[in-house]
């Protein structure tokens, strides 16, 4: 999340306005993340679409980079459809004419349900276990939604987003980073066409993941989730959660976080087999992602760029590991 877009007051009040959540009382941008201009709202009438009463928050989200208009009714959807199944994700909240998103200044904005708890900054065994138990189940609670979406995140475009940053590029971030681009060309050629698929989130950082305690009350900012492999999802999160800032893998994280998702779902003898490519294929992604990013974010906005030597350490540890900690 971030904010790109300045919008005051008096648009603020009128866009809720829409919305049968009562009145604008206060609204503050929110400056994590990279892709979109995201605020927290509160209004005067916590009605929460009729269901409630009293002070009410949500999160406004102006959609800015990446996203493409017609996959919103894809990532709203699939809040929805997850949300009926008690699977702990924020739903959309649709105005008084029943529509998803809406536009201004030809830009799309949705209001999402606020959901308690608070990102772990220093994740526990037990909360990465909680976190596999729940990405297991979201994977599963989607595999009737009617709708699909391609993974515009894929190995052979994480390979086209470095050669577009090219060698000068990458290396004005870190002089190793243009050894990446070799990996990623091998990460390319590797096929998970055959293996089970779902919708998965495709981005579950311990930031998108709210927990009171060590339960998960809400997964959150599914703006890179697509039909994919579910074995992908398991080795993105495990990239995500299971190391430190350093690349230091954390055995304890990594190994409650697998026991969590196969206590829901077991994998399949193709998916162990070929974790150990994926999760180096997973670390090159976000590789790919903040070296864009560094290289494109504008100077003025209100967001922290993120190192991609980070991942690089990943993908070494699972280019030497991978075989142990996966089997």
């Amino acid at each position: 999340m971030a904010v790109y877009t300045h919008l005051g007051a008096e648009e603020l009040a009128a866009l809720i306005a829409h919305y049968d959540v009562g009145a604008l009382l206060s609204a503050k941008g929110i400056a994590e993340g990279v892709s979109n201009s995201n605020w927290l709202i509160e209004t005067d009438d916590g009605s929460d679409g009729g269901l409630n009463a009293g002070p009410a928050r949500f999160i406004l989200t102006m959609y800015e980079r990446r996203i493409e208009l017609a996959d919103l009714p894809y990532f709203l959807g699939l809040l929805d459809h997850l949300a009926a199944k008690d699977c702990p994700v924020p739903r959309a909240i649709h105005d008084r004419k029943g529509n998803a998103f809406r536009m201004v200044d030809g830009k799309a904005v949705a209001l999402i349900e606020f959901l308690p708890g608070v990102s772990p900054t220093r994740p526990t065994p037990a909360q990465a276990g909680a976190v596999g138990r729940v990405l297991a189940q979201i994977h599963c609670a989607s595999l009737d939604f009617p709708h699909r979406r391609a993974n515009t995140m894929g190995f052979a475009d994480n390979l086209a987003v470095l050669e577009r940053c090219g060698e000068a590029g990458l290396a004005s971030i870190d002089p190793r980073l243009p050894d990446m681009i070799e990996p990623a060309r091998e990460a390319a050629a590797l096929d998970l066409s055959a293996l089970p698929q779902a919708q998965i989130h495709a981005d579950l950082f311990p930031d998108n993941v709210l927990m009171l305690g060590d339960k998960v009350t809400g997964l959150i900012d599914f703006y890179f989730a697509c039909t994919g492999p579910m074995a992908l999802d398991l080795a993105t999160t495990h990239a995500a959660w299971c190391f430190d800032k350093k690349g230091n893998y954390l055995p304890e994280l990594g190994a409650q976080l697998l026991a969590g998702y196969r206590s829901e779902r077991e994998l399949g003898a193709q998916e162990r087999a070929l974790l150990p490519e994926i999760a180096k294929g997973a670390a090159l992604r976000f590789v790919a992602s903040r070296a864009e990013d560094w290289l494109d974010t504008p100077d003025d906005a209100l967001v922290t760029r993120k190192d991609p030597m980070q991942f690089v350490a990943r993908w070494r540890f699972c280019e030497k590991h991978g075989e142990q900690v996966f089997a």
